[in-house]
């Protein structure tokens, strides 16, 4: 494929270039291969293919428990339907942070289906009464493991589950270390897991050359988090200065979910959810914005993530406009290309330089100039990925 006389965004530098985009065998080249298919950028925009750092494949109901106990065959279906979706809208790589198999991950790189480059943890990891327990308290059933989340206790324990995510080719490992929004019995911003559980989970993944992130939202947690081994924290919603100072200080990334607290916020209750939730969310929908300022100007990278559950799977352009309100166009875009690969550890992904993977965004307009060329899907001329229109 060759894009002639465009604007591209090289992600790694900022800014436009005004120049040819070559890319064959899928991977960004100096000079596209005889009879490549030609497009004229003349006029146009490209940036590199967006990123979903905290997606959601099997979330296909706001039920906690609806979507543990469902046929993992349908989740899967379910699953593949969210990330040909979420292709459509112009990501080109997800990263799944609750859930996700490896029989997804090769249905999705085997072409069996239309999907982002697919990433996964696997269940996260969650203590008993913690964020990942769907339990109320007065459901007294043996849950343990779902699609979403696992219920695991002691480091021993922690071990060979970490252990056994990697075996079976997850990017990363996810753990609750506070409370949430969608668990019933634990208290929003309390700190979970104990610090040798947490050292012990991280101590695996980082042997075997993975990380750990952590859904956590106040400073307690956070900090709990990162001074045991937690390289990325989910939300953060409730950070205050000096933890974002110790975030940048250790190099830990965050990636704010913002649009699924306005999600939930505006359509929970329609949807079906609970009571407990939707108080929940009430507390954290107004933090989101001033925790991402307030680690940017601390110095911590970020990454952009949207954490959408249900029928709220739509609303992941609007996280884009969010994250554009709460740092600026060009920061935004940073963070949901070259920030989330940084995190991904993926030098590749992020950019459109010599070497990059062939995924990117043909746009009608300058998406600094004018953002919403980035949340408007009419906007998205084209969608490529591997050197080929997707969408």
């Amino acid at each position: 494929m060759l894009i002639t006389g465009a604007k591209v965004w090289g992600g790694r530098g900022r800014g436009f270039v005004e120049r040819d985009l070559a890319i064959a065998d899928g991977i960004v080249v100096d000079r596209a291969p005889e009879g490549a298919e030609r497009i004229d950028g003349s006029g146009r925009w490209v940036i590199p293919g967006l990123s979903d750092a905290h997606f959601h494949a099997y979330a296909f109901s706001l039920d906690g428990f609806e979507s543990e106990r469902g046929p993992l065959s349908y989740a899967a279906l379910q699953g593949s339907r969210r990330l040909e979706a979420a292709l459509r809208r112009g990501f080109t790589t997800v990263r799944d942070v609750a859930g996700g198999d490896i029989g997804l991950k090769h249905a999705a790189d085997r072409g069996l289906f239309p999907s982002p480059r697919y990433l996964f943890t696997g269940p996260a990891l969650s203590q008993t009464g913690g964020h990942g327990d769907p339990r109320s308290e007065h459901v007294d059933v043996c849950f343990t493991h779902g699609h979403m989340c696992e219920l695991v206790d002691g480091v021993d324990s922690l071990r060979v589950a970490v252990r056994d995510r990697l075996r079976t080719g997850a990017h990363a490992i996810k753990v609750m270390t506070s409370g949430g929004v969608f668990s019933l019995t634990d208290p929003l911003l309390s700190p979970q897991y104990s610090a040798e559980e947490l050292r012990a989970v991280a101590d695996e993944a980082h042997r075997r050359g993975s990380y750990v992130t952590a859904h956590s939202y106040s400073s307690e947690s956070v900090r709990h988090s990162i001074e045991n081994g937690v390289r990325c924290i989910e939300h953060g919603n409730f950070i205050d200065a000096a933890t974002a100072e110790e975030m940048s200080r250790l190099g830990v990334f965050l990636v704010p979910t913002l649009v699924t607290y306005e999600a939930m916020g505006l359509r929970g209750a329609s949807l079906g959810l609970n009571e407990v939730s939707l108080a929940k969310n009430a507390e954290v929908l107004s933090k989101g914005k001033e925790a991402a300022q307030l680690a940017l100007r601390a110095g911590v990278r970020l990454g952009f993530g949207t954490d959408l559950m249900g029928d709220m799977e739509d609303e992941q352009l609007r996280g884009v406009q969010l994250q554009v309100e709460a740092i600026g166009a060009e920061e935004a875009l940073h963070s949901m290309t070259a920030g989330n690969a940084e995190i991904f550890g993926d030098a590749s992904l992020g950019h459109l330089d010599h070497g990059a993977h062939g995924d990117a965004i043909v746009l009608s307009d300058d998406p600094i100039e004018n953002p919403s060329a980035l949340w408007e899907i009419d906007a998205h001329l084209l969608v490529v990925q591997r050197g080929s229109v997707v969408a």
